[in-house]
């Protein structure tokens, strides 16, 4: 029927017919209002989980002070020091990354599903995972930059390299001058596995999630509900097969360079594992993975639960525009 709406309708092991489709520009713009709408609620776990990532980088547990010491003590000790500007800060330019990455990773997942790319075995893992690296590759900048001013703090609890940039525009200028234009993409290498994973994850479990619950005909395909619980499920299959990456990819980031213009601490996505493996244990890997969590369900199920609901909202009105 046409009025029966789905964002996602198809499973992973099961082909269904392709949605209803968005006009490809307006889907980009849903897929990134959603995400910038949920990143103003996460954003503050945002700061929280990229200090405790780099708390202790490469040293061994026990060897380092811990300023943080969990998600709320974090919280708090944050907002007593740096204060509630501190919990947000990096705002602005995560709302430029949230909307490039997502508007893109969003749009082009929607526009494989239309193509009929996810009706296939697989297809929404690969979709996913496409979709999720040409938006890691566009937004690289922006989020290189949210990390260095996210970890930006007072020297008392300060954690990791600081560079002490002004504000967004500073550091844009900054890194530009000393590294050029490729200065602005360092760290992608560990960017684009981060959100191919994560992306591959969010989208093919929000898939089948909301395929299962409809097909159970506990909720109709485009009751809210229905989005709900599948971005509930899908958060937390993202914090877990996320988290590895998400620290790999805050390392990266935020590490100095040389005068060569080369990172002083790893050399690339496998160093950085290898490394932190070696010095941190397999655990340190997973540094942060309250936070994560708390972060990345919550975000989840906002920028899903936002983006099912604008899209529905979209097809009924081109609906009804065909009708009158």
């Amino acid at each position: 029927m046409a009025s029966t709406v789905s964002t996602v309708p198809c499973g992973i092991l099961s082909p269904s017919p392709p949605p209803p489709a968005v006009w490809p520009p307006l889907d980009f713009a849903l897929g990134a209002l959603a995400c910038c709408a949920a990143c103003v609620f996460t954003n503050p776990l945002e700061v929280v989980k990229t200090r405790l990532q780099l708390q202790g980088e490469l040293r061994a547990r026990g060897s380092y002070q811990r300023h943080y010491r969990g998600v709320l003590q974090a919280l708090w000790v944050v907002g007593r020091t740096d204060g509630l500007r501190g919990l947000q800060k990096g705002l602005s330019v995560g709302l430029i990354y949230q909307g490039a990455m997502n508007g893109v990773r969003l749009g082009s997942y929607s526009y494989c599903e239309t193509l009929g790319v996810t009706s296939f075995p697989g297809g929404s893992l690969l979709a996913g995972a496409g979709a999720g690296a040409l938006g890691a590759l566009i937004a690289s900048p922006a989020y290189l930059i949210k990390t260095h001013l996210q970890a930006q703090t007072v020297e008392a609890i300060a954690v990791g390299h600081q560079h002490n940039h002004m504000g967004v525009s500073d550091a844009f200028v900054t890194i530009y001058r000393r590294e050029g234009l490729i200065g602005l993409w360092r760290g992608v290498n560990g960017a684009v596995p981060r959100v191919m994973v994560g992306s591959a994850a969010q989208l093919a479990t929000f898939t089948t999630a909301k395929n299962w619950v409809s097909h159970s005909q506990q909720f109709s395909p485009n009751n809210w509900l229905t989005a709900l619980i599948a971005a509930m499920i899908s958060g937390v299959a993202v914090a877990i097969s996320m988290t590895p990456f998400d620290v790999i990819s805050t390392r990266l980031y935020n590490q100095p360079v040389d005068e060569f213009r080369r990172g002083r601490l790893y050399h690339g996505f496998s160093d950085c594992m290898l490394k932190v493996c070696r010095a941190e244990g397999p655990l340190g890997l997973y540094k942060g993975m309250g936070p994560v969590f708390v972060r990345l369900a919550p975000h989840t199920v906002l920028s899903m639960l936002f983006w099912d609901l604008m899209r529905q909202q979209a097809i009924k009105d081109k609906h009804s525009q065909k009708r009158s």
